[in-house]
């Protein structure tokens, strides 16, 4: 743990059209929980209100990759997701690991950056044993803070109603997220990358065209925007500075790019495995590495 961060808790690609990005990502070969409503806290301390979104995770043992939908237009939306969807939908979201979020606040508001509090989120889930509540905690950093992600800690209350077993088997043998690309306009950069050593308490390393920072348990590498076709050759730019790519570690990445490929998207090839561009995974560029 570093500085009270374990890792990644998960990420989020936003889209308004959740039955197509489910599609798409089943047809990867990741299995997906149930669809869940959310209920949602406008604050710190507000009771949690139903939202205008809903969600299905591809699920690991220490994190889990969120399709994120807005599903009704006519409901509140005290997260305000719509707001972040009319700037742009695909991969807009990164959460880290934390076991206290009330500790993860103080975190980020001791590094500087301004932020939500402590707030509240629930969702029912089905379980074995039949429906069950969800409970997390999270802390949103503002997003003026950070325009390359919507950045956030969040911790479970309930982690055995996410992380349940029979989700976390997946036909393309993923294991969990190896790394999160987040790319920077060269005005952007050194802040970025400094804000993101503040939280890990530690410096950056090099690495060819990419900077290296781990958080705990989650690698984060960052490239400038500049050097971004070295790394992404041809790949969408939603903005100056964004999140790009993640990493997913599976057990044989030559079974599953097969897996990928017959389900109907192309892959090229990439260090230790394969890649499928952001075009075709709603946003979100992915590289699967053994």
């Amino acid at each position: 743990m570093t500085n009270g961060i374990n890792g990644f808790h998960h990420t989020g690609i936003l889209t308004r059209d959740l039955d197509e990005l489910e599609r798409r990502y089943a047809s990867f070969g990741f299995t997906l929980s149930p669809r869940s409503r959310h209920l949602l806290s406008a604050g710190p301390g507000a009771p949690p209100v139903p939202g205008c979104t809903a969600n299905r995770c591809a699920l690991f043992e220490d994190s889990y990759i969120e399709l994120l939908g807005i599903v009704d237009d006519t409901a509140p939306d005290p997260w305000h997701t719509r707001a972040i969807a009319a700037e742009y939908e695909g991969f807009r979201l990164l959460n880290l690991d934390t076991a206290d979020a009330t500790a993860a606040n103080d975190l980020l508001r001791g590094a500087g950056l301004r932020t939500s509090g402590v707030l509240d989120l629930e969702r029912e889930v089905d379980t074995a044993d039949g429906p069950r509540v969800m409970r997390a905690r999270a802390v949103h950093v503002d997003p003026e803070s950070t325009p390359e992600a919507r950045l956030g800690l969040a911790q479970h209350l309930t982690r055995e109603y996410v992380h349940q077993p029979r989700y976390l088997g997946h036909k393309n043998g993923a294991r969990g997220i190896g790394a999160v690309l987040i790319v920077a306009a060269a005005a952007e950069s050194a802040a970025i990358v400094d804000r993101y050593a503040r939280l890990a308490g530690r410096r950056p390393v090099r690495e060819g065209a990419r900077t290296v920072l781990q958080i705990g348990s989650a690698r984060i590498e960052f490239v400038d925007s500049a050097d971004v076709e070295d790394v992404l050759p041809g790949e969408p730019a939603p903005a100056a500075s964004y999140l790009a790519a993640m990493t997913i570690r599976v057990e044989d990445p030559e079974r599953a790019r097969e897996i990928v490929e017959s389900g109907g998207t192309a892959t090229r090839p990439a260090d230790g495995g394969f890649f499928v561009s952001a075009r075709d995974a709603g946003g979100a560029g992915l590289f699967f590495t053994g």
